[in-house]
């Protein structure tokens, strides 16, 4: 890690990750030590709007490249209608906000090395978006993946690339202090974040949520929503059992045993939409009082060291999730919103619905859902998993509007003009 130029928090960090997992911590969370979380506030989108918006900042995780759906590139750069990328509307959302509130509201993206570059390039045509003295973008850290026989850093000679993997969204904490960053808005009188994915178009920078976070006096906020039966595998907040402490229990921190009880969404009945509010201020002192290492639950994810070779060495990639810090700050909460701001694109799938007339895309960024609940989509993924795939039979958004569920099933392709209704089937070749 040093001889590849990585900053030495980085490197502290992960080693004590490493620590934590040869003393065995296999980072699961048992059902017998946690209870159900119950209480949690509301947000109806009515409140007032008082001075924290001037002091907040929007941070985009914008690391991840797509690959699910084929990508090469920043998922953000692809077209969502046929004028805007997930960036243009990044980028409209702020630039309303600042317009209607006169405040600077500075975004900032964390990149990873395979996505700064493009992202940049294609942001350079907002020449009003910078906020003078605050870098547009920083840098996620990036780890050895470790053999899981001895847990040294694998070698592999045919692509040395695939050494490494991204230390999760937790590395928010190590990237945001080692970057510089977090110095530099504390320094400009700047005391709250908001932090979100690039993929969620729905995360859009409230202030009336930016309020309520600030008069709420919590270190850290969660945004939560209701579980329903597609959110099974997504990570639930519970309350540890020996302390009383809030924590984030993700799929993979859970035992095999337990995976039932997990995918209970009567049981545990809020997810984490990895939509986050800091206090930058605690931020900075908790880092400081634990010399940078905030000691985050680490999720050993088991992989191999080439993942389109499934005979290659058996590997962990060491990773940490940034909503797990929520057990780490004092007086953190979670506050219940509606999905009108959780629309990720994860699948092809979801992309599909969000380009139909499910949804109606605002002059300010923001997102209407035309219908509620939204269909529930599936599309044959040997023949629309691919970004190629999808752009090749999808040139043609059928109508939505009127459907509880469509199904695609073999090769497919939309004509021009096609209204869906009710549960629909569509059997390709």
């Amino acid at each position: 890690m040093t001889e590849a130029g990585l900053d030495d928090l980085a490197i502290r960090v992960f080693v004590q990750n490493l620590e934590s997992v040869k003393r065995g911590s296999t980072g699961f969370v048992r059902e017998d030590d946690i209870r159900t979380l119950t209480n949690i506030a509301s947000f109806t989108g009515e409140g007032t709007v008082g001075d924290a918006i001037a002091r907040t900042v929007v941070i985009k995780l914008n690391g991840g490249l797509g690959t699910s759906m084929g990508l090469q590139e920043a998922k953000t750069l692809l077209p969502v209608t046929p004028d805007q990328t997930f960036l243009d509307i990044i980028v409209r959302q702020v630039l309303s906000v600042r317009e209607q509130y006169g405040v600077d509201l500075p975004l900032i993206f964390m990149n990873s090395f395979r996505t700064e570059q493009a992202t940049l390039d294609y942001l350079s045509k907002y020449e009003d978006l910078p906020v003078e003295g605050i870098p547009l973008s920083f840098l996620q850290n990036r780890v050895p993946k470790i053999r899981q026989d001895d847990l040294m850093p694998v070698t592999w000679e045919k692509d040395p690339g695939l050494e490494w993997c991204p230390p999760g969204h937790g590395d928010l904490y190590t990237a945001l202090p080692s970057s510089g960053i977090l110095r530099t808005l504390l320094g400009r009188g700047y005391r709250y974040a908001m932090v979100t994915n690039g993929d969620n178009l729905g995360s859009y920078p409230d202030p009336v949520l930016a309020q309520w976070f600030a008069d709420s006096g919590a270190g850290f906020a969660m945004e939560v929503c209701e579980r329903a039966p597609s959110d099974r595998k997504g990570g639930h907040l519970a309350v540890r059992k020996s302390d009383g402490v809030i924590i984030l229990r993700e799929v993979a921190q859970t035992d095999p045993a337990d995976l039932d009880v997990f995918q209970d969404i009567s049981r545990h009945n809020y997810f984490n939409t990895n939509t986050l509010w800091l206090d930058l201020e605690v931020v900075a002192a908790e880092l400081a009082r634990n010399n940078g290492y905030l000691g985050l639950p680490v999720i050993r994810n088991a992989k191999t060291v080439d993942p389109t070779d499934k005979s290659s060495t058996p590997v962990f990639q060491l990773e940490t999730g940034m909503g797990s810090a929520i057990e780490v700050f004092p007086n953190s909460t979670a506050i219940a919103v509606g999905r009108e701001r959780f629309m990720p694109v994860k699948t092809t799938n979801d992309l599909f619905v969000l380009r139909s007339d499910v949804y109606e895309f605002e002059d300010n960024g923001t997102i209407v859902r035309t219908v509620n609940p939204a269909p529930t989509v599936t599309l044959d993924q040997n023949y629309f998993g691919t970004m190629e795939q999808f752009e090749e039979r999808c040139r043609n958004i059928p109508s939505l509007k009127n459907v509880t569920s469509l199904t695609v099933k073999g090769d497919y392709t939309f004509e021009p003009g096609l209204v869906l209704k009710g549960d629909v089937t569509l059997q390709g070749a």
